[in-house]
């Protein structure tokens, strides 16, 4: 029985819960009116998120975080330079490795925005500097509505643009409630500083959310059947090595540019991710009727940003210096 305790403690338990949502979305997707309600779910998780952020974070706090300009310059590089610059060099993996009809969803992956909602979450599981992925998050939703259709027309020949629709979203998610939290700080803040662990349940919980709903819609679409098993499979590993190249870029890249440890989190976690939420969306602007096999590339590395980027914020949560 020892090996098999030793083998339990060496689990996370939030992984085999992710793993656990992406099962039941394969066996039960959320669908018709279900699936409004998971969506509504997901939002209305998202917004309690930011508004729990606002109330916690002093004003001051948050100021600093709009004003770390350098932090701010590093993830924006690895979104919108970094990612693209590696995804045009993927060509190369063409037709041998990466099938020549995934590689425009490969390229496209590379060019939208970081996640807010994961990145601010994994950020604060780890105990970086939540402010700055706050506003770094924000930054980087807004500046890709406008380049992803931008980027997406001049290196893969789509077409796009961007609505007030999407600025209104991002603004009605996160920003408001933010904002709406910092203003009632006064009479909630201090309860919320003391019961982080209400943080963290929220944290957790939104993106086992999210995931069910992505996963979700996938399933829906079918689209998992437009290409075979050992291409999605080979993919797959791409990705897993991307992923991997940007994990060590930011982390190893944010050290020798100086930053404090809590800069140091909210840069990898900001700089590795990719947004579903924004991506899909565009990718159905762009792309129209082919939409939905191009953005399999996103739907897979999103799946596995998640699943290790938790793995890595609970065991830089574990060594993080209390305070």
């Amino acid at each position: 029985m020892a090996p098999v305790r030793r083998l339990a403690r060496l689990i996370d338990p939030y992984i085999v819960l992710i793993l656990g949502t992406v099962g039941l979305a394969a066996l039960l997707p959320a669908s018709g009116s279900a699936a409004e309600g998971v969506d509504a779910a997901a939002t209305g998780m998202i917004g309690l998120l930011f508004f729990l952020y606002g109330a916690r974070l002093s004003t001051s706090e948050a100021m600093a975080g709009i004003r770390h300009w350098r932090l701010h310059l590093a993830i924006l590089a690895c979104t919108f330079v970094v990612f693209p610059l590696l995804g045009l060099a993927a060509r190369g993996l063409v037709p041998w490795l990466v099938a020549d009809e995934l590689y425009d969803g490969l390229l496209f992956l590379c060019l939208v925005p970081s996640t807010v909602q994961a990145s601010i979450a994994f950020t604060s599981i780890a105990r970086g500097n939540v402010a700055a992925a706050i506003a770094a998050g924000s930054f980087s939703s807004l500046l890709g509505v406008v380049l992803t259709p931008l980027l997406a027309a001049a290196l893969i020949g789509g077409s796009g643009g961007f609505s007030t629709d999407t600025l209104l979203t991002i603004g009605g998610q996160l920003l408001v409630p933010f904002v709406l939290g910092q203003l009632l700080r006064r009479w909630i803040g201090g309860f919320v500083t003391r019961h982080r662990k209400v943080l963290s349940f929220v944290d957790r919980g939104a993106i086992l959310v999210v995931v069910y709903s992505a996963f979700s819609q996938g399933m829906n679409a079918g689209i998992w059947d437009e290409t075979s098993w050992p291409r999605l499979l080979a993919l797959a590993g791409v990705l897993a090595a991307l992923l991997t190249v940007m994990l060590l870029l930011t982390a190893y890249g944010s050290r020798r540019l100086g930053f404090a440890r809590a800069d140091r989190v909210a840069i990898v976690f900001a700089g590795s991710k990719k947004s579903l939420a924004s991506g899909l969306p565009m990718a159905s602007v762009i792309f129209a009727d082919d939409a939905a096999l191009t953005v399999l590339p996103l739907m897979i590395y999103h799946q596995t940003q998640l699943i290790v980027c938790a793995a890595v914020a609970r065991r830089w949560a574990s060594t993080a210096p209390e305070g």
